[in-house]
C-alpha cells in the first residue's frame, strides 16, 4: 500500500516554498510520494488574467520537484475532472493500492468551505493543513474550521493518518517560508514565456503535456 500525499494548486508559478511544504510533509506523513497537482483551471480563478498556459505551470512543478519523492502531475486533465471532490473519488477508484491524504496551506482552509462539496473532500480523505504565516487566524475563524475543529488529530500521531477514519485533520508546522507566487509574478509578470514545455510527459500519468 502506497501512501501518496496530494498538494492541488494553480502553481503559478510553482516556487520553493511549495518544494518545502512538500517535504515536510512527506517527512510529518511518512508519505511514500506526493504529486504536486497542477490544475488546468481553478474554479476559483478562472478569471485571473496573469494565469500562465498549464504547460508552464507544470514545467516549474517539475522543476521544484528533481531528486525528492515529488511527482508533478496534470492529473486531472486526463481524468477530465474540474473540482476537487470530483478528483479524490476517481483517484480512490483508480487507485485502490494507494492511501491518499490531502495536504493543503492554511490560506486555503480559510477558503475551504467555499469549494465545491468541501464536506465530501473532508469525508473521502484525510487532510493535513499546513501553517503559512498570516493565514492561521483567518483559517480558524472560517466556516469550513467550524465544522472540521471536531475531527482534528494530534500532530503527534500524524504517521497514523493510514488509520483514521475521515473527516480526520492534523494541522502541520513547519519553519515559515516567504516564497509567494504573487510576488514573483509582480516582479516577472513574463516569468513563463522562455519556457519551453516540448518533451515534456506528467511524472503520473507519463502522458506528453505538450
Amino acid at each position: 500500500m502506497r501512501r501518496t500525499g496530494l498538494l492541488g494548486g494553480s502553481f503559478n508559478p510553482a516556487h520553493m516554498g511549495h518544494r518545502r511544504i512538500a517535504l515536510g510533509a512527506i517527512k510529518a506523513l511518512a508519505l511514500d510520494d506526493l504529486w504536486l497537482m497542477v490544475s488546468p483551471g481553478n474554479p476559483l480563478k478562472d478569471n485571473a488574467s496573469d494565469m500562465a498556459p498549464l504547460a508552464a505551470r507544470f514545467a516549474s512543478a517539475q522543476r521544484i520537484a528533481r531528486r525528492a519523492p515529488i511527482r508533478a502531475t496534470v492529473i486531472e486533465r486526463r481524468l477530465g475532472t474540474r473540482y476537487t471532490v470530483d478528483t479524490l473519488a476517481r483517484l480512490v477508484r483508480l487507485h485502490p493500492r494507494r492511501r491518499f491524504i490531502w495536504v493543503m496551506g492554511s490560506d486555503n482552509l480559510a477558503d475551504f468551505h467555499r469549494w465545491r462539496q468541501w464536506r465530501r473532500i473532508a469525508r473521502t480523505v484525510p487532510i493535513a493543513v499546513v501553517a503559512r504565516p498570516g493565514y492561521d487566524a483567518c483559517a480558524r475563524s472560517g466556516k469550513a474550521w467550524a465544522w472540521l475543529r471536531r475531527y482534528v488529530r494530534p500532530a503527534s500521531q500524524a504517521k497514523r493518518w493510514t488509520n483514521w477514519r475521515p473527516p480526520a485533520l492534523v494541522l502541520l508546522r513547519f519553519v515559515p517560508d516567504p516564497a509567494s507566487a504573487t510576488l514573483m509574478r509582480r516582479g516577472n509578470p513574463g516569468w513563463h514565456v522562455s519556457i519551453n514545455p516540448i518533451g515534456q510527459r506528467d511524472s503520473v500519468t507519463r502522458g506528453l503535456i505538450a
